[in-house]
């Protein structure tokens, strides 16, 4: 009886009428990246714009692109080698299945460190400011794929009798509710974590004064609100020690980064 009281997941994966069969359209998880990448776009042209970037127009298209690059690439391989190596020797071809989602948050942000540094090397223009104009727009990409997530039924959270609590048997979740976990992260990692970046890209000089330290601030907010989010998260590996799931142990990683970025960062000369 319990369960009946609570909503049973039965979200489809893809954008309604944009569903050409049974298994092919277009899905929210690959609109969600696509507005992510075109609303930081918009936001890096409005930093170029009022002075915040030192990059010109032309190059926030080019940074843009090399992000994509990175973000697809370090995604895809930190899904398969944080959370599921076997698969690359048991069905390596999943790799290329991007339409059947799989992407890792900690792998995405190697693939765009990579990226960065390839840039600024090209550019001449400082790694950690454009590590800064990046971070203070990830977050909303961040939202954007955990809604995706919760409507493709999947990353479901740890058995819940809370009353908002979802059932996913639909997605393999079982018959019993579970904690929308997905749109936790997605208000935690995502909604609050973009609203403080941008409050302090908008409110002081940080951006233009400190490079590094917005980057840091991110990678400390992000390691903080993913263990939170974690703890709700049912872990889709085997856990570290028997002890962290395995968001949480690379989590502390991140904000080992976050911090080490902070002292560079605040040791450095002041800019104008």
């Amino acid at each position: 009886m319990l369960t009946l009281a609570h909503w049973t997941h039965d979200l489809s994966p893809f954008v309604p009428f944009l569903q050409f069969s049974e298994t092919r359209g277009v899905r929210w998880y690959g609109l969600a990246y696509v507005l992510g990448f075109v609303c930081a776009l918009w936001l890096l042209h409005r930093y170029t714009r009022t002075g915040r970037s030192r990059l010109t127009t032309e190059q926030n298209g080019d940074l843009l692109l090399i992000i994509v690059i990175g973000v697809m690439l370090g995604g895809r391989l930190g899904s398969f080698l944080l959370y599921h190596p076997e698969l690359l020797l048991s069905d390596p071809l999943s790799f290329f299945r991007i339409w059947e989602g799989g992407m890792a948050s900690h792998g995405a942000f190697i693939g765009v460190t990579l990226a960065l540094i390839w840039f600024s090397r090209k550019t001449k223009v400082s790694f950690l400011h454009l590590g800064d104009l990046i971070t203070s727009t990830a977050a909303l990409g961040l939202m954007l794929g955990r809604i995706a997530n919760f409507i493709n039924g999947e990353l479901w959270g740890k058995e819940s009798t809370v009353r908002w609590a979802v059932i996913f048997v639909n997605t393999d979740g079982g018959p019993m509710p579970r904690h929308p976990s997905q749109l936790y992260q997605a208000l935690l990692e995502g909604a609050l974590l973009f609203a403080y970046m941008q409050h302090r890209v908008w409110k002081n000089r940080v951006l233009q004064t400190h490079p590094g330290q917005l980057s840091g601030e991110f990678l400390i907010g992000y390691s903080i609100m993913r263990v939170i989010g974690e703890v709700f998260r049912e872990p889709d590996a085997s856990l570290v020690w028997n002890t962290f799931s395995r968001g949480t142990f690379y989590s502390f990683f991140v904000f080992i980064a976050g911090v080490a970025l902070i002292l560079f960062a605040r040791r450095q000369p002041q800019r104008g």
